[in-house]
């Protein structure tokens, strides 16, 4: 099939590798990577982007013009946003709304008024943090794990599905992300096709991480470039649980759901490493000492955040048997990738990841 494809944030981590992925395997489709390269290292992508054969515009998601600056497309993936939990906790939530959730709105109208097909990345953080916290848990040595309960819908020791309730307080960047949830069913019911999945945490190459995103990739550099890191929440143990996606699973999972079109009713799926790639601080540490071949200093905070979450994993059920998906991706394989990454882009890195 041949087509345009607009990827929105498509010089950050999650938009530029698919970007290249997708022009890789969509022989003969035009891939426009828009962004606006305010988040530092996104312009480290260009040199890839443009040796991939994918277009570049530069434009803020936030202003429907610079959208309408785009040529006609089939498809409009929106994968721009503010990605940190964080986000307007302590100041203002203005930045993160108006662009994750006014930034969607934007590309939902630019997708209705061109004809064009709506694919939203969200997260799994939509779900609420005192439901998730309140679930039944136990400690092990090295982690939390979830207990077995037949009291909650959407709940399993497997992980979080799709009918989990969304009642309850979740963060500015989790209710962002919600609305444009919601908002995308208005446009579905419009006449526009569009489709959403709920990732959990991605991780990979070219993501720059930072205390409040991109935990992975934070552990590697602290443990190749030096710096200190800190468990911090829930006693300061570490042993807090994510279930982690490598990008290139991310990118597979995208490009069957872009083959299969004639599913895009408005659903909204979960993807994430599940209980198969899922880690805690501590195992993450552990996995970047071997790798590594390096030892850091940890510290400890035990205040707990109040958006925190002790355990947080996507049961994929639901987008496994809907797209023939499942991931591939161990947490030693996105580790060692990074690493990697890492150690050929040093001189590149070091300055925006040791800070």
């Amino acid at each position: 099939m041949t087509r345009t494809i607009v990827i929105t944030g498509g010089a950050g981590f999650v938009g530029g590798n698919l970007a290249i992925a997708l022009k890789e395997r969509e022989h003969g489709s035009q891939i426009i990577a828009f962004d606006s390269l305010k988040r530092r290292g996104s312009e480290l992508q260009l040199a890839r982007l443009k040796a991939a054969g994918v277009s570049f515009v530069h434009g803020d998601i936030r202003s429907a013009s610079d959208l309408r600056e785009l040529p006609s497309m089939g498809v409009l993936i929106d994968a721009a946003a503010e990605p940190s939990v964080l986000a307007g906790v302590n100041g203002s939530p203005k930045y993160v709304l108006d662009t994750n959730y006014g930034g969607a709105a934007n590309s939902l109208e630019l997708c209705r008024e061109r004809n064009a097909a709506f694919m939203l990345l969200s997260t799994s953080r939509v779900l609420p943090h005192k439901r998730l916290n309140d679930l039944p848990w136990q400690e092990m040595p090295t982690r939390y794990v979830w207990q077995t309960s037949d009291d909650v819908a959407g709940y399993s020791t497997a992980g979080i599905d799709e009918t989990f309730s969304l009642e309850g307080p979740r963060s500015f960047y989790g209710t962002s992300k919600l609305c444009a949830e919601l908002l995308m069913q208005e446009y579905v019911a419009a006449g526009v096709p569009a489709i959403a999945t709920r990732f959990g945490v991605i991780a990979g190459p070219w993501q720059m991480g930072k205390v409040d995103q991109g935990v992975v990739s934070l552990w590697v550099a602290r443990h190749l470039f030096g710096h200190q890191l800190k468990y911090c929440g829930f006693g300061g143990t570490g042993k807090q649980v994510r279930d982690i996606l490598h990008i290139d699973d991310v990118t597979d999972l995208i490009y069957r759901q872009l083959n299969n079109m004639d599913l895009w009713d408005g659903k909204v799926f979960h993807a994430g490493g599940g209980t198969t790639c899922s880690t805690s601080l501590v195992e993450l540490t552990s996995l970047c000492e071997e790798i590594c071949n390096t030892r850091l200093q940890v510290n400890s905070d035990p205040a707990t955040h109040p958006v925190d979450v002790r355990i947080l994993q996507l049961n994929s059920a639901l987008v496994s048997q809907t797209f023939g998906w499942s991931p591939k991706m161990s947490m030693r394989d996105i580790v060692n990738d990074i690493a990697t990454w890492m150690r050929e882009y040093r001189t590149l890195l070091e300055p925006i990841l040791n800070t």
